[in-house]
């Protein structure tokens, strides 16, 4: 069903953009030139902002709360991305982009009792290209260009707003901090990943849908500025290297060494007992226990300033004759 969806999103988008195409509105003004308000034009977009991770690290003050709901602000890394678009008329337009983000999670975000004392953390570099069709449900001002001293009518571009959707791929390498040095956590099979009796590898690569939110306003003839908010929905729940349960840490020890035992499970075994630890107060994960939660697939978000320029059209001039 996934693929079929990615399928259909991937020929979709370009297909019913491309139908608009060339369906440009000319209209006769009173001194009889022909005004085209539904110009293709071709623009480079260049953003910078601020990243989200919504997964199974860290997060709300309660059990497994889910997407949104579980967002956590103290967890904020930046985000950049560049993009082009091709804006068909006033309404659509496509747009392709490269977007760079560091995402990350830590159970000592938290005070709930069981995610705080599991004490697992992570960050992750995501790079991700995607495509996306837009549809703008406010229009581009056709004011004067020029600030004409008593000329009447709007002077420049008023504010735009538009929606988006698309299909994406992205690469992503969870890491966590191990005596003060990142490593890679994907080659420790902290929940016993290509170990006996454990799950498959899972791939550092998956497909996203995005969609979200923009707005943008006019500062000039080619420049706007603008804030636009994307939300990134993954087929994969190992962004932050957690997903299923705990494995033998034994095994984990003896196949990956010390280290992929203590970033398995670093517990601070502190678990009242009243809560399901032991009698002493202490608690230890054991093997087949929940480490994560695969029903849901981790998500990310950001929130970006965005700068556009929209790049000069050459004119043709036909001769009369």
């Amino acid at each position: 069903m996934q693929k079929k969806l990615l399928i259909l999103i991937l020929f979709i988008v370009p297909l019913f953009a491309n139908a608009q195409y060339g369906n440009k509105v000319q209209k006769k003004t009173d001194n009889g030139f022909v005004n085209k308000k539904n110009k293709p034009s071709r623009q480079i977009i260049v953003a910078f902002g601020a990243s989200n991770f919504l997964g199974e690290l860290g997060g709300a003050n309660q059990i497994g709360t889910f997407f949104v709901k579980d967002f956590e602000f103290a967890a904020t890394r930046p985000s950049a991305a560049i993009g082009y678009r091709y804006k068909f008329n006033r309404f659509l337009a496509l747009k392709g982009g490269l977007h760079y983000l560091l995402v990350s999670g830590n159970d000592n975000l938290t005070q709930e009792p069981f995610r705080n004392n599991r004490n697992l953390s992570f960050r992750s570099h995501i790079f991700e290209l995607s495509v996306q069709g837009e549809f703008f449900f406010t229009k581009e001002s056709q004011g004067h260009l020029y600030r004409i001293k008593n000329a009447k009518g709007k002077k420049n571009y008023k504010i735009q707003g538009y929606v988006f959707a698309g299909v994406g791929v992205f690469y992503y390498n969870p890491q966590a901090k191990y005596h003060g040095k990142w490593v890679n956590l994907r080659p420790l099979s902290t929940e016993g990943e290509g170990l006996p009796g454990g799950p498959k590898k899972y791939s550092t690569f998956s497909v996203c849908i995005p969609y979200g939110i923009g707005f943008s306003e006019g500062i000039g003839k080619d420049w706007s500025i603008g804030i636009e908010v994307g939300i990134r929905k993954t087929f994969t729940d190992y962004i932050d290297d957690v997903s299923g349960n705990y494995y033998d840490n034994a095994v984990i020890r003896e196949n990956k060494g010390q280290m992929a035992a203590d970033l398995a499970d670093p517990s601070l075994h502190r678990m009242p007992a009243e809560m399901g630890g032991d009698s002493s107060g202490g608690w230890q994960a054991a093997a087949g226990e929940q480490r994560g939660d695969p029903t849901h697939k981790d998500a990310y978000l950001f929130t970006n300033i965005t700068v556009t320029y929209k790049l000069k059209t050459r004119r043709r001039i036909k001769s009369k004759f």
